[in-house]
């Protein structure tokens, strides 16, 4: 919640500092929700193939009742200067970290689905002060890292003045607008899977000064053309399998994409919904995920007690609907392919992507590599923004 202030009523240019503090009374009932929770019968052999196991979630909702701190999520969160700021109609929430180095560049973070700014939160120091965390002075940042409008407190969702929508598109104008706002005439861009589709936006948009975006994922597919795989080997074949894969357990997908306030009526109701409806978090690498379950269940308690999930699933809904024709980024653009996180394939993505400056590959870590393996997302962003 917002502290309280007798400052005036904002302007719309201006930047009021935010902290976060959920009222106990709200923690009350989601005790007393998780303690009277009626479980689904176990599908047979309780497995992830069914969907989140019945086990899984007696399991996690026993820990999230008797051991998981919110308060402690929350302190860690406050230990970093937040802000809200409105933009095109929309309050917008945002951490900004600015590094005690005086050549840092500046680097906007943006969350997944179904994660949250939360997903940054072990690369904000290192990324501000290299030196204290095996880097030199010149790998430094300042860190922005906003809440996706209608995602946490980057709420309620407005709707544009203009009568359009919150796509991909317009988040990433309106991290222009922030970052512009915030005094920085050049920066950079990081993100996966809704960070991912915001910062390829930002590289088609490629404002003036735009360092580029550092993506761990271009959703690039084959298109059916006559000769596209004729160059692929059992890498490429194995990452299409990979697509197949997904396709076959991401009926969220589905759903979110066309009716977004049905299923949003459960998870707005139930907090186990919620939990077991954030699966990704556990199963995309079909049982290789590091995310732990405090991490897990930190996002899963900020989507309840902000009731985010009905906004937060229109996206695709959106997404779906925009009407905008494919378009050639032209914007410098680096690639963090993890090991178990959607395979890109590089012949498709240079196809839809002029300006790839920079592929990686690595052993481990996933589709949520910021909180499984973030030392390896710091050392990328930090070779791919070498000396710009």
């Amino acid at each position: 919640m917002e502290t309280t202030s007798t400052t005036p009523e904002p302007t719309t240019t201006e930047i009021r500092p935010f902290r976060i503090d959920i009222p106990q009374a709200d923690l009350d009932d989601l005790a007393d929700r998780l303690a009277r929770t009626r479980f689904a019968p176990p599908a047979p052999g309780d497995s992830w193939e069914y969907g989140t196991p019945e086990s899984y979630l007696r399991n996690a909702v026993e820990h999230w009742r008797t051991t998981f701190d919110w308060r402690a999520v929350e302190e860690r969160a406050n230990a970093f200067p937040q802000y809200l700021t409105e933009i095109d109609g929309q309050t917008v929430h945002f951490l900004h970290v600015r590094s005690a180095e005086p050549g840092a560049r500046a680097l906007v973070l943006t969350h997944t689905y179904p994660g949250s700014f939360l997903d940054f939160l072990d690369l904000i120091e290192p990324l501000t002060d290299p030196v204290a965390h095996g880097g030199r002075a010149e790998d430094a940042f300042h860190v922005v890292i906003p809440s996706i409008p209608g995602f946490g407190f980057s709420t309620p969702l407005s709707e544009p003045a203009d009568g359009g929508a919150w796509t991909m598109a317009r988040v990433a104008g309106t991290w222009d607008t922030l970052m512009r706002r915030l005094g920085y005439e050049s920066y950079g861009t990081h993100g996966s899977d809704a960070g991912t589709l915001i910062g390829r936006e930002l590289a088609v948009l490629d404002p003036d000064g735009f360092l580029g975006a550092h993506l761990l994922q271009l959703f690039s597919f084959p298109s059916g053309a006559e000769g596209e795989m004729d160059g692929f080997g059992p890498k490429e074949f194995a990452a299409l399998a990979h697509m197949q894969w997904f396709q076959s357990v991401g009926g969220y997908n589905a759903m979110n994409a066309s009716r977004p306030q049905t299923v949003a009526a459960g998870l707005s109701d139930s907090p186990v919904g919620q939990l077991a409806y954030s699966e990704l978090f556990e199963n995309f690498g079909n049982g290789t995920s590091l995310v732990s379950l405090d991490q897990v269940l930190a996002q899963v308690s900020l989507y309840w007690l902000t009731n985010t999930a009905a906004t937060a699933v229109r996206y695709h809904y959106t997404e779906q609907r925009t009407g905008a024709e494919p378009v050639v980024s032209t914007g410098r653009i680096g690639v963090a392919v993890f090991a178990d996180d959607f395979q890109t394939i590089r012949s498709l993505a240079e196809r839809d992507n002029a300006r790839i400056e920079h592929w990686a590959e690595y052993p481990k870590g996933g589709h949520f590599a910021a909180m499984e393996v973030p030392e390896l997302v710091v050392q990328d962003l930090r070779a791919f923004f070498a000396g710009r």
